[in-house]
């Protein structure tokens, strides 16, 4: 099947990137070359794909108690966090500009999950993101607790994110990341009335698959993967820069020897506000690990996703499968 018609929203676009990445060096299997070369299970050469996530959420933070390294503190009431409100906004005056710099010079392309709140902040930086080709995708108005509201309530918060990155950036986002991964009961239904393509909140496969909605309906899925995310390298600390390297390279080494049997991706999520000199360094260390591996390619999300949704062989399951012992999905509306 020629690429056309497998990939459609700019897929093509980022096939044509691959090549310098794909089949450049040899590998030691006759078998794995071949598979390779036959687009098993992942079209034109490509033989792991690697989906890069910025958060981008300054400003959409609670106002006071928001999880920082700055020691433990808890604010009285009404407390104005001065230094709390600086660390979530490097993200947009050192963070983000970084970053976009080193994927330039690499010349990828990722998803930025952007909260609405931040977008109305920070216009210009939004604006910046999708303007040097990345993917602009939904990530809640603000951190509020989504997974406690009803379906209408839901539903006006996703709506409210999506009106406003569509206003700022021109480009309305079709892909969504819950606050904390935890929409409520109702995020699949509420995501399928809004005409979201996929989302991301699903930690339980190492590929794309999709999710069939009891309207006979359905939503693809870009997984997650949690222990590949700097929050919990550096602001959980959790792992110091050089076991955050290890743990990135030892992913991918472990996803890419199965790619070779199977479909495999590799989800890696960064923020904002964690871009700092000597975080961006390791990502850059895993970068130069990665490319010079045959058939590795970084796609944006939605990318994935329609390959996914147009692909006969990817893996299809009943929203009752994914989530058992769920009484059917009903609305909450009260």
């Amino acid at each position: 099947m020629h690429r056309r018609e497998l990939f459609k929203q700019g897929l093509a676009a980022s096939v044509g990137a691959m090549a310098t990445f794909a089949l450049t060096h040899p590998l030691t299997s006759k078998a794995q070359v071949q598979s390779i070369k036959d687009g098993k299970f992942w079209p034109d050469g490509i033989r792991l794909p690697i989906s890069l996530s910025l958060m981008f959420e300054t400003g959409s933070q609670p106002p006071a108690g928001a999880s920082t390294p700055l020691g433990n503190f808890t604010p009285p009431p009404d407390y104005y966090d001065m230094p709390t409100i600086t660390w979530y906004r490097y993200g947009y005056t050192e963070g983000v500009p970084r970053i976009l710099d080193l994927l330039d010079k690499y010349k990828i392309k990722m998803t930025s999950h952007m909260s609405g709140r931040t977008v109305e902040m920070y216009p210009e930086r939004a604006k910046e993101i999708v303007q040097r080709g990345h993917e602009a995708a939904a990530h809640g108005w603000n951190w509020d607790n989504e997974f406690n509201m009803t379906a209408d309530q839901e539903k006006a918060f996703i709506q409210r994110n999506v009106d406003m990155v569509l206003k700022v950036t021109g480009q309305k986002p079709v892909g969504y990341n819950a606050p904390g991964l935890r929409g409520s009961v109702n995020i699949l239904s509420v995501l399928n009335e809004l005409g979201f393509v996929y989302h991301i909140d699903d930690v339980s496969r190492d590929e794309p698959f999709i999710v069939n909605l009891n309207n006979g309906k359905s939503i693809a899925v870009v997984p997650y993967a949690v222990y590949m995310n700097d929050i919990r390298a550096y602001e959980a600390r959790y792992f110091s820069s050089e076991q955050y390297l290890t743990e990135l390279i030892r992913s991918f080494d472990g996803l890419y020897e199965e790619a070779a049997y199977r479909r495999r991706m590799m989800a890696v999520t960064m923020h904002d506000r964690l871009q700092r000199p000597e975080h961006v360094d390791v990502f850059k260390n895993f970068l130069n690990y990665v490319i010079k591996k045959p058939g590795v390619i970084f796609m944006k999300k939605i990318d994935i996703a329609n390959f996914a949704i147009n692909d006969k062989r990817t893996i299809r399951e009943d929203i009752q499968n994914v989530y058992p012992n769920v009484p059917n999905f009903v609305k909450k509306t009260t």
